[in-house]
């Protein structure tokens, strides 16, 4: 739900349009605004569920979710619609990383990678899924409810989460920490130490630092393609930067003085996490980018209406679930192949959908390969990836990690979105193409997203070449 409520109002936009009399600023913040208090939150809600506990904090973050999707369907003016959004990535910011988090507490070995093939399916499939489910609850138009179903639809199982959860979730123990010996009354307390007790163990400052980083980063990849992309936007980005760097030498200063960082320096610099923040970048830009342009081809080039358009999407879909959850199923001696050869993959069948509908036409069936072969390609790029990277993380530092690459994978949509919709809409010359232009600016887009993914399957190669070094 979390990912599908970022992608299921893009095919419900003209009618929201319409139907509330939203302006294109208003319904680009109805858009914009889950995805940035979502970002901006996200590794906030990762550290928040290690202080309270993961089940309260999903559980929580769940109700909040669930009561914001049906104020969203409820809403009557277009700045209510605004402020619920808002509220609704918050509920997810704090619900996602929980899972994640109890995952890594409560599985081990092969049971944990299982779940978190899973989790990484469901999670990426939630792109197309977004587009798939909103096309269709459009088209069907409930009892002339128009586009509020897409919203409505996130109550039912909210609720049903909400009264299953108690009972089927559990917060594992803490490992027993290490006995300390007792410090004498008159020693002195270590530096930041009482400022860590009082608040608790949030990082109040690195709080604010983060969210203005993420905040700084995300406005202006949201809205700088509908503002022409203005000064604002190219100093705001410049600014996330320094805001990053701010924050990282915050952290680190912290840290040292053994105070409680909102992101542990350790886990930042933890062995492959790094290099995995690039690739789920990478992986999500690359994912969202297609999804995005190829809507706005066959909606706009080829005349789709939103059941079609998003019935398009199911091959990927399909495709990345299955891959999700059955890789581990290849020998063992392929696993390490599967990020380089999936990236590969993926770069082929961005290109072939390039091709398959350049001409101007539907594709025909080399259209549904391509669309199945970038499914299972991009699969193969983020589920082992990211079970193998988690399985390499201490269990004290799982809400951390899972924050952090949370983060990455929502970032690289925003980027995705922001940089191949640029390119696409770039080439059609950001008018309403005919099927001929958009099936041009389509195999631009294409290209670039091919040689994105060319760029995530490098990384292997980056990493062999410093290890003979």
């Amino acid at each position: 739900m979390a990912v599908l409520d970022v992608f299921i109002v893009n095919i419900a936009a003209p009618t929201v349009r319409a139907d509330l009399h939203a302006s294109g600023a208003g319904l680009q913040l109805v858009i914009a605004g889950y995805t940035i208090s979502y970002a901006v939150l996200l590794i906030t809600g990762a550290r928040l569920g290690a202080l309270i506990g993961h089940r309260r904090m999903f559980l929580t973050g769940l109700a909040v979710f669930t009561g914001a999707s049906l104020a969203c369907g409820l809403a009557a003016t277009t700045g209510l619609l605004i402020a619920f959004r808002f509220v609704q990535g918050a509920g997810a910011a704090l619900m996602l990383p929980q899972v994640l988090s109890l995952i890594q507490r409560t599985f081990t070995g092969g049971s944990r990678a299982r779940a978190l093939g899973a989790y990484s399916a469901v999670l990426a499939s939630g792109a197309a899924g977004g587009q798939i489910l909103g096309g269709m609850l459009v088209e069907a138009d409930l009892f002339g409810s128009g586009w509020r179903p897409v919203f409505l639809v996130n109550v039912p199982i909210g609720l049903a989460l909400l009264a299953l959860g108690p009972r089927l979730l559990h917060d594992p123990a803490d490992a027993p920490r290490p006995a300390v010996a007792p410090r004498p009354a008159d020693a002195p307390r270590p530096r930041g130490e009482g400022a860590a007790v009082r608040r608790g163990g949030l990082d109040l400052p690195g709080l604010v630092l983060l969210a203005s980083a993420v905040l700084l980063f995300t406005v202006p990849l949201v809205l700088g393609q509908e503002r022409g992309w203005p000064l604002w936007c190219w100093i705001t980005l410049g600014l996330s930067a320094v805001f990053v760097a701010l924050f990282a030498a915050y952290e680190t200063r912290l840290a040292s003085r053994g105070g409680a960082p909102l992101i542990s320096p350790r886990v930042v610099r933890a062995p492959g996490i790094p290099r995995a923040v690039i690739r789920i970048a990478l992986g999500m830009a690359a994912n969202v980018g297609f999804l995005f342009a190829l809507t706005l081809h066959v909606q706009g080039g080829l005349g789709y209406g939103p059941l079609r358009a998003g019935l398009t999407f199911v091959p990927t879909a399909v495709a990345f679930g299955v891959v999700g959850l059955n890789w581990q199923r290849l020998p063992a001696r392929w696993h390490a192949a599967t990020v380089p050869g999936g990236f590969l993959l993926a770069a082929v069948s961005f290109a072939g959908a390039g091709l398959a509908l350049r001409d101007g036409t539907d594709g025909g069936p080399w259209l549904l390969v391509a669309l199945a072969a970038s499914g299972a390609g991009l699969s193969l790029a983020y589920s082992p990836l990211l079970t193998r990277t988690l399985a390499t993380v201490r269990q004290q530092d799982a809400a951390d990690a899972s924050g952090v690459l949370v983060t990455a994978a929502q970032l690289g949509l925003l980027t995705g979105v922001a940089v191949f919709g640029a390119v696409f809409l770039g080439t059609a010359d950001d008018t309403v193409p005919s099927a001929g232009a958009s099936a041009d600016a389509l195999w631009v887009t294409c290209v670039a997203l091919a040689g994105a993914a060319l760029c995530g399957a490098l990384t292997s190669l980056v990493r062999r070449l410093g290890h003979l070094r």
